[in-house]
């Protein structure tokens, strides 16, 4: 019996850390992370500024290691693991927060898949082959400007991994508020889905602003300078 007991708090104890994870610091540094992405629209000084402000950051490896990467990757594979023990129904019980259960775990998935390519894409390529912080903005203007069977494969990939890091975030903030207690009513409970909404469609509109200037020059969101041409597409 105290067994059992000692096995259910422990499981009580890992819910609550990995749902405040994904609010703090892993939630934070999405915003930071998109944020900073954007100053792009204001042209390749402004990011590059933004980026070296980043760099500057006393102590910067060992607050991305305990303040990103290992929170980040308690996140992830205790997600994983309940989203293999999870054995919702949405066709059975077919109810909004059965399927925004469900939603959860699949923009979780897609989400942990998107991180990784993109932690390949710049992280490892800086912490192993050399590449710099001044050539981010080339990469990803290349990246996404190129065209594979004559489709942008490329931008549409971080389009669908920005829907789901949006989606996954805005969700776990609901979630997040009512596993702590933070709401209880149905009216403050409605006021923070909806607020949760909003901000995950405003930090998409930021995100995709950025993807369509990087991939074809075109700025969505007014800044008053002139745009950078992107590359010509590569074919492949």
């Amino acid at each position: 019996m105290e067994q059992k007991a000692a096995t259910s708090r422990r499981a009580f104890l890992l819910r609550k850390a990995h749902s405040l994870t994904g609010i703090i610091p892993v939630g934070v540094f999405l915003v930071e992370h998109l944020w900073t992405n954007s100053s792009a629209l204001g042209g390749r000084a402004q990011f590059d500024h933004a980026v070296d402000q980043i760099q500057k950051l006393p102590a910067l490896p060992i607050i991305e290691v305990f303040g990103i990467f290992l929170p980040l990757a308690f996140h992830a594979i205790y997600g994983i693991k309940l989203a293999t023990e999870a054995r919702p129904n949405p066709i059975a019980y077919v109810h909004g927060r059965n399927w925004l259960y469900v939603l959860q775990r699949v923009t979780g998935v897609l989400t942990l898949l998107f991180l990784c390519a993109h932690l390949w894409e710049f992280r490892v390529q800086k912490w192993l082959f050399g590449m710099t912080s001044g050539a981010f903005y080339d990469t990803l203007q290349a990246h996404l400007a190129a065209t594979t069977w004559g489709l942008q494969l490329y931008a549409l990939a971080y389009v669908l991994g920005l829907g789901s890091a949006v989606f996954h975030f805005g969700n776990g903030i609901v979630g997040f508020c009512l596993s702590w207690g933070l709401v209880v009513s149905r009216r403050a409970q409605r006021v923070v889905a909806w607020s949760a909404a909003a901000l995950s469609v405003g930090l998409f509109l930021l995100g995709f602003s950025t993807i369509v200037f990087f991939s074809t020059g075109t700025r969505l969101l007014p800044t008053g300078q002139s745009a950078l041409e992107p590359p010509c597409p590569e074919s492949k």
